[in-house]
């Protein structure tokens, strides 16, 4: 398993998370052999993740969750969480 898979896996088990999302152009993924991964793009300095949230639930208390379940497995690196959207039918 990857980094950016195992980081997906984390942010998917966060209660306020619905889906990982790929950004307007799907420009928030990770390649890997003969596959992408939609929602996590890993570099060398940051981690992006972006996520449909659950609604219900205050935005800044969910990204500080996602940066805390991924926490080791991201190390030093900046993790940016971008919300874009909120599924309301899922609260």
């Amino acid at each position: 398993m990857t980094d950016a898979q195992a980081i997906a896996r984390k942010v998917r088990e966060c209660p306020g998370v619905a889906a990982l999302s790929g950004g307007p152009f799907g420009t928030v993924s990770t390649y890997l052999p003969g596959d992408r991964l939609v929602g996590v793009a890993v570099r060398e300095h940051e981690v992006e993740i972006a996520i449909v949230a659950r609604g219900g639930r205050p935005l800044p208390a969910l990204a500080e969750e996602i940066r805390h379940a991924v926490a080791e497995l991201t190390g030093e690196r900046l993790v940016d969480i971008r919300i874009d959207d909120v599924d309301l039918e899922e609260s």
